[in-house]
């Protein structure tokens, strides 16, 4: 029920109050133009500022006008857990399908306070929780081991992951299960969120594309993937001072600057030797599945996506766990004499 496109719905106001002309509009459109499931009164939807009388209104409008032609996934969170309960036990009686709950903001609280806030909530309602995790915005970030606590209750079903880390698809997907609903928060990574084990997104951009947002994920389910990849416009490959690790770029210095280009081909199965580099690259990965292991930090490439390697002396590896060739091309950014990559055995390639 919770997948593709789901639109985290603005909330209208004219002359200081709800419009509710112009939201009920916005509903309509949204049911017209393919949208898969509606979120009322998110952060979009401006839920830390809405009255407690407006934010149950436009629950209240949106399950009514959608009249069980789209999924209706509630924003209910707060970063007091009464109130989270009762506007979830509102949404709930209101006939809302899901609740989308984020994690306490403000309070920083533990990984077993963030147990606890969900467990309280999932006890007092009926209806399905998907946690809300935006650390950038919430100041906590839900790990992937309190996530799996979560799941084992009753009402739990699945993640609104804004953390930006792809990696978190797949470590997610790896412990807690492919029923376990991932949907992306963040648009720009959707297609790539998807191909690692996602199913969907709540989408700010659908609220004015809302045709382009749900043919693309409607198209990646059927294994159209040429078509979901032409809904994607724009795509800045990668730009960072750091590397994997988080350690800062620096260059080498020697006399004279050399750039490298590569193309590095690892067959099915395939594992590089345990290798450092003496000088950053960019890495593209062309064609197939990465796993990239950093003494006991892994984490997991597909198609089409970039990584930069910091020369900061962390032995790592690469294997190729996809079932086709996976095909590299890397720019090294070194110097004359240096070698490009050194190995345990100190063989320079």
């Amino acid at each position: 029920m919770f997948k593709g496109s789901n639109v985290a719905l603005v909330t209208p106001f004219k002359n200081g109050k709800l419009d509710d002309a112009s939201y009920i509009k916005l509903i309509h459109f949204h049911i017209e133009n393919g949208t898969n499931g509606l979120v009322p009164a998110g952060t979009t939807g401006e839920s830390p500022t809405l009255s407690h009388e407006e934010h149950e209104r436009v629950i209240e409008l949106c399950v009514k006008e959608s009249d069980g032609k789209l999924p209706v996934i509630a924003g209910t969170g707060s970063n007091s857990t009464e109130e989270a309960i009762s506007l979830t036990t509102h949404a709930e009686q209101m006939g809302a399908n899901a609740a989308l709950i984020v994690t306490p903001y403000y309070n920083k609280p533990t990984q077993e306070g963030l147990y606890q806030h969900y467990k309280s909530i999932n006890d007092k309602c009926g209806i399905p929780i998907i946690i809300y995790n935006i650390p950038s915005r919430s100041v906590i970030d839900m790990n992937v081991d309190t996530m799996a606590r979560l799941y084992e209750l009753k009402n739990i079903v699945g993640v609104k992951d804004a953390t930006g880390d792809l990696n978190r698809v797949n470590l997610t997907l790896e412990k807690l299960g492919k029923d376990f609903i991932q949907l992306t928060g963040n648009d720009d990574n959707a297609l790539d969120f998807n191909r690692r084990g996602g199913v969907g997104s709540i989408s700010v951009t659908a609220n004015i594309a809302p045709k382009l947002c749900s043919e693309m994920h409607n198209a990646w389910q059927v294994g159209d993937i040429s078509k979901a990849q032409e809904r994607i416009e724009v795509i800045p490959l990668i730009q960072s001072t750091t590397g994997l690790g988080g350690k800062k770029i620096s260059y080498p210095r020697w006399k004279q600057a050399e750039l490298r280009f590569f193309k590095v081909v690892i067959p099915v199965g395939g594992k590089t030797p345990i290798h450092t580099h003496p000088a950053p690259m960019v890495v593209y990965l062309a064609q197939g599945e990465l796993k990239h292991t950093r003494g006991d930090v892994i984490n997991y490439f597909s198609s089409k996506q970039s990584l930069i390697e910091s020369n900061n002396g962390d032995e790592h590896f690469v294997e190729n766990i996809g079932n086709e060739p996976a095909v590299l091309y890397v720019v090294a950014a070194s110097a004359v004499g240096l070698p490009t990559t050194i190995n345990l055995s100190l063989i320079h390639i």
